[in-house]
């Protein structure tokens, strides 16, 4: 069976984006499945059915959706072969931008969107530097300059990658979409398989439900930032700042120095 790992920020267009392709997939005769992980609650199960798609969906509740993902992808595997799928899709939420769901020798995807700023790939993190493939949605929001420097910073996080354009809505990239999936690599099994980055080593009081606020509580791995020391207070200095001395505010309209 084909193994896809697709990874993305909240709301940016996956389930849009595999349903479509997924569907298309249907047309030519394969059948996929797709495993939802995401936290609290989620519809898309309800939006694959609505396509046609097999699909499933597995809430971590106060885990990492991508911790929870690595430690059910066995039973996940072996629950989209059991439908007799020849595609297993694999979608996370994508909340932490340090964690990634891919696994070495699956087919990678990330999924981004054009109005995330055009910052955003470069704090995205390993879900996106280390697929095979960006799918950059809502496009058709944005001019073809701010097209351009977008996917101008892609590049910059990740020099391999395949990007293409794509829109879960009108259809637009998704037939190729479709031809990437059904050319994914062909796994035996995930048993043994490894993650492409490593997770966050954070095993903390927090990680385990402490909810009270102080160093007392803080067990286990906590890192402490390291803030700058605030200047030394000059009362005087303030004083004359305030009475519209050197560099202090001034008059409505009034402009120079004083006389």
């Amino acid at each position: 069976m084909r193994l896809v790992t697709v990874a993305g920020p909240p709301s940016c267009g996956k389930t849009a984006v595999l349903s479509r392709a997924c569907g298309l997939l249907a047309a030519r005769g394969v059948r996929t499945a797709v495993v939802k992980f995401d936290c609290l609650q989620t519809r898309d199960a309800d939006a694959y059915a609505a396509a046609g798609i097999t699909a499933v969906a597995a809430l971590s509740g106060g885990l990492c959706p991508d911790h929870f993902f690595a430690t059910n992808l066995e039973e996940a595997w072996d629950w989209a072969a059991g439908t007799g799928a020849e595609c297993c899709v694999i979608e996370t939420a994508g909340l932490c931008n340090r964690c990634s769901p891919h696994l070495r020798g699956a087919l990678a995807l990330c999924v981004v969107d054009n109005l995330m700023g055009i910052d955003a790939p470069e704090k995205i993190g390993p879900m996106l530097r280390l697929a095979d493939m960006a799918l950059v949605t809502k496009g058709d929001l944005v001019s073809q300059a701010e097209r351009e420097v977008y996917r101008h910073r892609i590049r910059q996080m990740n020099g391999r990658a395949l990007i293409r354009h794509i829109n879960g809505l009108t259809g637009q990239g998704c037939q190729e979409l479709a031809t990437v999936l059904s050319r994914a690599p062909d796994i035996a099994t995930v048993t043994d398989m490894r993650l492409r980055f490593a997770m966050p080593a954070a095993v903390c009081s927090y990680c385990l439900s402490e909810t009270r606020i102080g160093a007392r509580y803080q067990k286990g791995n906590v890192r402490k930032a390291e803030f700058a020391p605030v200047p030394a207070r000059d009362p005087e200095g303030e004083a004359a700042y305030a009475a519209g001395g050197p560099g202090g505010p001034r008059e409505p309209g009034v402009s120079g120095e004083r006389p």
